[in-house]
């Protein structure tokens, strides 16, 4: 039971953190473009990419990847949301602008999980 409310907790303090930072992004940029969704998804992926690389070779809990990893991030990652905004473009026949979304989320999202491993990696690498 203690680990379903480690994921519960992390899962609600990711949420809350998803919905803070979509509202507020397309407030500084616009609403061109599905920015807060699509930075939510790129954020948590190198976020995760980070986290991989400190618990692959870390002895940390488990209990604090259960909160950090699949709590958290899976509750600030937004792929469902991503899926739903990626068929109303389709469905108001704004095809370009869906599949830039649907190639640059995943482009981006991958590269920012890469990069964050590899980033994480450099900088363990230094403080041990």
């Amino acid at each position: 039971m203690n680990k379903i409310l480690l994921v519960a907790l992390g899962g609600a303090l990711g949420s809350s953190f998803r919905y803070l930072l979509a509202a507020a992004i397309p407030k500084f940029i616009g609403k061109i473009f599905l920015w807060g969704t699509f930075s939510v998804n790129v954020i948590g992926s190198i976020l995760i990419g980070i986290l991989w690389a400190y618990f692959e070779d870390s002895m940390s809990s488990f209990n604090l990847k259960l909160f950090l990893v699949v709590g958290m991030l899976g509750g600030f990652t937004t792929f469902s949301s991503f899926a739903l905004e990626s068929i109303n473009l389709f469905r108001t026949e704004d095809v370009k602008t869906a599949l830039f979304y649907i190639f640059a989320t995943n482009i981006f999202g991958l590269l920012g999980a890469i990069g964050g491993y590899y980033l994480s990696k450099q900088v363990l690498t230094i403080l041990y």
